[in-house]
């Protein structure tokens, strides 16, 4: 969608299924994300970063804290134990702020409800995933879940989600993929998904998804009922 073209309304989508990402769309995991790119911080003398500051880079996991933060890319010498560092503090603290957004809970009830199936993709690792979605009640809902080490390719790439596709017996055809980063829609294109953009989302460095070539956008999460037939 062109930059400033005016975004398209709901539609009655033929879906099956519901895939969403986790960080960003589901729950509101940047405080302890920031929590954990602080205490590495904290442990080379620097001062905390307030998670305000850090809250649009939490969908890009140590990778983007670690740029925002510290300034600090992949191709740095330091990058492997500084990522090693704040992997386990993030592991020693992953449901300390972390909750559902608002509308999250009321709209996994409605699909259930509609007997709508729906799953978890994300790029976060299964260690980090499950005790996750065990604190928020939500590992034994979904019907499929697809974390950043589950197939040989994270997203963008779309072999997470067809494997979730695939494990919930649904065609990717008959799926909506919904997220808040520009991956999120490239991978559910690539799957053959339609893709809806939560809006409500941390977006990225740029904190827009304006010219994001998805299917919709929702701006809160029971927005997503508004597309589903």
């Amino acid at each position: 969608m062109p930059d400033g073209a005016r975004r398209p309304a709901p539609r009655r989508l033929p879906i099956e299924a519901v895939l969403f990402d986790l960080d960003g769309t589901l729950a509101d995991t940047a405080g302890d994300l920031a929590g954990a790119l602080n205490r590495v911080r904290a442990d080379k003398g620097l001062q905390a970063v307030p998670a305000a500051q850090l809250r649009a880079h939490a969908s890009a996991g140590a990778r983007g804290l670690l740029a925002a933060g510290l300034g600090v890319t992949p191709d740095h010498a330091d990058y492997p134990a500084l990522r090693d560092a704040f992997l386990a503090y993030y592991a020693d603290g992953l449901v300390i702020t972390t909750r559902l957004f608002d509308g999250v809970a009321e709209m996994l009830d409605a699909l259930e409800a509609r007997n709508v199936r729906w799953g978890v993709v994300t790029n976060k690792a299964h260690r980090y995933t499950m005790p996750v979605l065990e604190a928020l009640g939500l590992a034994r809902r979904a019907g499929a879940i697809v974390s950043g080490d589950t197939t040989a390719y994270p997203k963008p790439h779309p072999a997470p989600l067809l494997h979730a596709a695939e494990t919930l017996g649904v065609a990717p055809s008959a799926c909506v993929y919904v997220g808040d980063d520009l991956r999120d829609v490239v991978a559910g294109n690539s799957a053959g998904m339609s893709t809806l953009v939560a809006d409500y989302g941390y977006l990225g460095e740029s904190g827009s998804s304006e010219g994001w070539p998805a299917t919709g956008w929702i701006a809160a999460p029971l927005g997503v009922l508004d597309w589903l037939a």
